[in-house]
């Protein structure tokens, strides 16, 4: 499962909820055809009877849910998705999840040098940045911010081996 969204609130008096959608773009929240959340310990399917784009993100009404206080008590609630139900992408593009986790190589002077593992990405609106964590066998304990750029600053990506090859200079 995949994290795709978030409650953030309730919308009107009829139990409409405000939605943080961090699928892009977001109206596309609403193409999964299976949507779970967590409460209280426990896995449970939601259906969305109605959804659309509203302000800067999403509201919808909830199969079940009538009411201000109902939609209110789902507030914080995240929204998780089956990542089978993802598009298929082209053969060098890539989901976020699957850059997770990678770790970072350099080629600097002729090395490989380990700079960390990708924690999570960041959306600048320039390009998306890398964030990298320490790792056993990187070369320091820093947090590292590296532009994803492909065939600039991102060199090579290989999934199935769990590295990225990037060309940093691991003091910048």
């Amino acid at each position: 499962m995949l994290l795709a969204g978030k409650i953030t609130g309730a919308y009107g008096i009829k139990g409409w909820v405000k939605l943080h959608a961090f699928t892009d773009p977001p109206q596309n929240f609403f193409a999964f055809s299976r949507h779970q959340i967590e409460r209280q310990g426990r896995t449970e399917s939601i259906q969305f009877a109605d959804g659309r784009a509203q302000g800067k993100g999403l509201i919808a009404r909830v199969v079940g849910v009538d009411s201000r206080t109902d939609a209110e008590l789902l507030r914080g609630t995240q929204i998780w998705v089956p990542k089978e139900e993802l598009p298929e992408l082209g053969p060098d593009d890539y989901y976020w999840h699957q850059l997770q986790g990678l770790q970072v190589w350099s080629q600097h002077e002729g090395q490989s040098l380990l700079l960390g593992v990708v924690d999570h990405l960041l959306e600048t609106g320039a390009n998306d940045v890398l964030v990298l964590r320490p790792c056993d066998g990187s070369i320091d304990k820093r947090e590292r911010l590296i532009p994803y750029l492909p065939d600039d600053v991102v060199q090579g990506i290989d999934i199935e081996a769990g590295s990225m090859t990037v060309v940093w200079h691991p003091e910048d």
